[in-house]
């Protein structure tokens, strides 16, 4: 890849693939580790992209890769971090920072179909296609998490 090419791709979708990797991992360590290995394997890719859409989907679902990788290493099996942040990033909203929280907290498998829908705007068949799992998975997952969601706002406001 040539490294304009690179620069860039890297420029217009840098913090698509941050968010994904901090909603994965929820830690801003993890997250930036992750980015930095998904944009090294892109620079070692000799994949032909059909479009700019294609790359984007691609950098999402091997940042998603890379972050279950690290998550099976030795490494975060038995090491436990003194700063496990739930950092959130600059571009959420004051108002919507209690959201972003609490859409934080939820289980993994949940909270990245909530990013990928909401915050990316995908659809729920490209999200299967993304996370290789059903249209039907995905549409389950998206209704827990809003049940989910529902009930600890709703404690949360009582």
């Amino acid at each position: 890849m040539e490294a304009a090419e690179f620069n860039r791709i890297a420029g217009k979708y840098i913090d698509v693939v941050y968010r994904t990797t901090l909603s994965y991992c929820k830690n801003k360590n993890d997250a930036e580790d992750a980015v930095q290995n998904t944009f090294l394997k892109l620079l070692k890719n000799d994949t032909q992209f059909e479009n700019d859409e294609h790359i984007r989907k691609w950098l999402i679902r091997s940042s998603i890769n890379e972050c279950k990788n690290m998550w099976k290493s030795f490494w975060h099996r038995n090491v436990t971090s003194f700063d496990e942040l739930n950092e959130e990033p600059a571009y959420i909203e004051s108002e919507k920072q209690e959201l972003f929280s609490e859409v934080m907290k939820l289980p993994q498998k949940y909270s990245t179909v909530l990013h990928l829908y909401y915050y990316e705007n995908y659809s729920c068949k490209e999200i299967a296609d993304i996370l290789k799992i059903s249209e039907s998975g995905v549409q389950s997952r998206l209704m827990r998490a809003r049940n989910i969601l529902k009930e600890t706002l709703k404690e949360a406001w009582l």
